[in-house]
């Protein structure tokens, strides 16, 4: 769901209001340069690979003993030896190994498993969403949270105020009397932003995380929402206003989970947060799998647009395929040469994208790139049904990504974003089977029909576009 939209979601004077505030506190941030980033790091850095067991650091033998069983399994080593080596360099984050991690389709799927999870607790529950809707969707959350506390469970909860500006300040009220900690990301309304702090209207929380014990997590695109099962309110509905969204989150057991327990901590004192009552927050945890993680959280400035960078490398790095799935395709011009490079040397490279868009001008603006990319030899697929809404990626055959981040400026530039990095086969293999069933429930765009659009349209597009920054 975008910040910024133009459709029956927002007012009309309170979108203008919104659009001209943007316009600004906008500024002039801009995105690194990878290319150069990615030469002047791996051709200085000696490190070796680093991953972190349950029981500590591996060594380096061991380290490398693992990745070249990846590399065995496909064809991909320079994805995996320069991408793995430059996101250690630059984020400070180690792959974790241990891991048991399961993909979950759809919004059902999703809020089941959070739910049994929930349930399990036993120490604490950090749960930091965008969006936090009054639906039913939201009340089964809000129950639930509010009998853990009644428990003995600490139970914390961030919501970004943009996202989740729709719902009542007397739901997060009952959470609160119910003994959860709240707290209001970056308040829309300046009067309640504390003392000390920058008022910033576009820079949001975009991160969807929930950790339970520090030993089971979740992350990627999915909210709380009524959307998920094509019951909403009215708030986003458009012509698959019937038709949950579809959506990909994933479930994450073992010492990865530590790591976005860690970001969910620092966002709460970078937010001046209540001080948390002491809890077991970062328990050892067991291995659960054999599953490799890196948690990548992305933060608004020059040196913190991981996300990004951890995009471009990869592929840029790509030797085989590349399947991109995202709401909101509002790339920029590296990101716009990385993806006409990979299918120029051959690389199959998908990108499936929202037949209807819940943002009419993000819809318009993505659609001035097409003919660019498909010049290129991308294939581009708009998926009919309900809103396509998942930010996924899977990359010869073993590098995965779900999380939070659209492939747009909002994201890379101004949101606090988290992604999950998955390496291995086997993951992949069910990644690329759920890319392959949104496929068969998609249209192919082909370069001959996209050209014989109207001149209105590549009118709208092209206006739409001239907001990229914005998006």
């Amino acid at each position: 769901m975008k910040n910024l939209s133009t459709g029956p979601l927002m007012g009309p004077l309170f979108s203008l209001l919104t659009f001209l505030c943007l316009i600004a506190v906008s500024g002039c941030a801009s995105l690194p340069n990878v290319q150069k980033m990615m030469y002047h790091e791996l051709s200085s850095s000696d490190q070796p690979t680093k991953i972190m067991g349950h029981k500590g650091e591996l060594s380096s033998k061991a380290s490398k003993a693992m990745i070249k069983r990846l590399e065995g399994q496909v064809d991909a080593t320079k994805l995996l030896e320069q991408q793995v080596q430059l996101m250690q360099t630059i984020s400070g984050s180690l792959l974790v190994a241990g891991n048991k991690v399961t993909l979950l389709i759809d919004g059902e799927a999703t809020y089941t498993a959070m739910f049994e999870a929930i349930q399990s607790a036993k120490d604490n529950i950090n749960f930091e969403t965008f969006i936090f809707e009054d639906d039913e969707v939201g009340k089964r959350f809000s129950d639930l949270l509010i009998r853990k506390s009644a428990e003995g469970v600490q139970v914390n909860l961030i919501y970004d105020s943009f996202g989740s500006k729709n719902t009542p300040v007397s739901f997060f009220q009952r959470l609160r009397d119910g003994g959860v900690l709240v707290l209001e990301f970056n308040p829309v309304n300046p009067w309640k932003v504390l003392a000390g702090k920058k008022w910033a209207l576009r820079h949001r929380d975009h991160r969807k995380i929930l950790v339970v014990d520090g030993a089971i997590a979740f992350t990627g695109g999915v909210n709380v929402s009524a959307v998920y099962s094509g019951s909403s309110a009215g708030r986003y509905r458009r012509e698959k206003k019937d038709e949950p969204w579809r959506d990909t989150h994933v479930r994450i057991e073992g010492p990865a989970a530590l790591r976005l327990q860690w970001l969910f901590m620092k966002t709460w004192e970078r937010q001046k947060g209540p001080a948390l009552p002491g809890r077991n927050y970062f328990p050892y945890v067991e291995q659960a799998g054999n599953t490799l993680v890196r948690v990548v959280g992305s933060l608004p400035g020059e040196s913190n647009r991981l996300i990004f960078m951890m995009y471009i490398s990869a592929v840029t790095h790509a030797e085989n395929s590349i399947y991109l799935t995202t709401p909101y395709l509002v790339p920029d011009d590296q990101m716009l040469k990385a993806l006409t490079d990979a299918a120029a040397r051959g690389v199959d490279v998908k990108i499936l994208l929202p037949g209807f868009s819940d943002s009419p001008l993000v819809f318009r603006a993505s659609r001035h790139y097409y003919a660019r990319l498909l010049k290129a030899g991308v294939q581009l697929f708009e998926r009919h049904g309900g809103m396509l809404h998942a930010k996924t990626a899977v990359i010869d055959y073993v590098w995965s990504t779900i999380g939070s981040s659209n492939l747009d400026n909002e994201s890379f530039l101004t949101n606090d974003e988290a992604n999950a990095v998955i390496l291995g086969r086997d993951f992949a293999e069910s990644m690329q089977a759920m890319f392959q069933k949104d496929l068969e429930e998609s249209d192919l765009i082909s370069l001959e029909e996209w050209e014989k659009r109207s001149f209105d349209n590549h009118l709208k597009e092209w206006s739409a576009s001239l907001l990229k920054h914005l998006l």
